[in-house]
């Protein structure tokens, strides 16, 4: 949780999890990366967007507005790494271009084909009768007029198309809930890397509410992350554990978000990772973490 040590606000929760993988998680054989992980199940944190405490990781150097451009990719509903790269974002390079089984895949249209996957899902969610629904825009006219129906449910699972992508979604789904008018956000996520995911993911999360709490005119509450399989990678190990865990974390950054921006359609247009800035964010060096495809 965030807790006041010597008059400043620091961020415990990101450290606390690692630190519980190291003690008490379990080693696991991961097939598709062929690597053992550490692993935990379950793990709960929480956001203060209502404040502004925007969760960077401050133990090692953060690339937060990469993080930020892939959710602005996920939005529009992006399928293709070369349109990720053109907004600030090289996530998905390895996936879509590196992944034996996608590159294997009938399915695959060609260099950078994600497939089907994420935000392409979530926009156009496959109804049984034919044709699909775009899960965002529903959100957004609910959330605007002040509706909340018990489930504006933003989704990237479908398992019955997962042969359509290079990857499973790890976190795959967002609701959204309005109290006095106030909005909040549960973030539900299947899978973590938690030294490279866990901070970009907590990215994520917090923008996605502040995000949309400003294009429906609505207050900021605070954002429930839920990660049910938590693990480090072997290879990872030894850098969190001697290294990141070694280090004092700094006062929390704040995010600040571009006021012009006031529907989807502008999300969906002209916004840039320069329509974000963080201040306050003081980090210690970078961890050069390796990254399992």
């Amino acid at each position: 949780m965030w807790v006041s040590l010597k008059g400043e606000i620091k961020l415990k929760q990101y450290l606390d999890l690692a630190q519980r993988i190291i003690d008490e998680g379990v080693w696991v054989e991961n097939e598709r990366t062929g690597k053992r992980c550490l692993t935990v199940i379950n793990a709960d944190l929480t956001y203060n967007v209502d404040k502004n405490e925007f969760p960077l990781v401050t133990t090692r150097k953060s690339y937060w507005k990469a993080a930020i451009a892939e959710l602005l990719g996920y939005l529009r509903g992006y399928d293709n790494a070369a349109d990720f790269r053109a907004i600030g974002c090289n996530t998905w390079n390895a996936n879509a271009n590196e992944n034996e089984s996608w590159l294997n895949n009938p399915h695959r249209k060609g260099e950078d084909d994600m497939g089907f996957v994420y935000g392409k899902v979530g926009r156009n969610f496959p109804k049984p009768d034919g044709g699909s629904v775009d899960l965002l825009r529903q959100i957004v006219d609910d959330l605007s007029q002040g509706i909340d129906n018990r489930g504006e449910i933003l989704t990237f699972y479908h398992p019955a198309a997962f042969h359509l992508g290079c990857l499973r979604p790890c976190m795959f789904q967002h609701q959204f809930s309005i109290l006095d008018g106030t909005l909040y956000l549960n973030s539900y996520q299947r899978s973590q890397d938690v030294p490279l995911g866990g901070n970009f993911n907590a990215i994520q999360v917090f923008t996605l509410l502040k995000l949309m709490a400003q294009i429906s005119n609505l207050k900021c509450g605070k954002a429930y992350h839920k990660i049910v399989n938590a693990h480090i990678y072997e290879d990872q190990l030894e850098l969190m554990r001697d290294v990141q865990l070694k280090r004092e974390p700094f006062e929390s950054a704040q995010l600040h978000i571009n006021p012009n921006i006031k529907t989807l359609e502008d999300l969906e247009t002209w916004v840039t990772i320069e329509d974000f800035e963080v201040t306050g964010y003081q980090h210690h060096d970078p961890i050069q973490y390796p990254f399992s495809v």
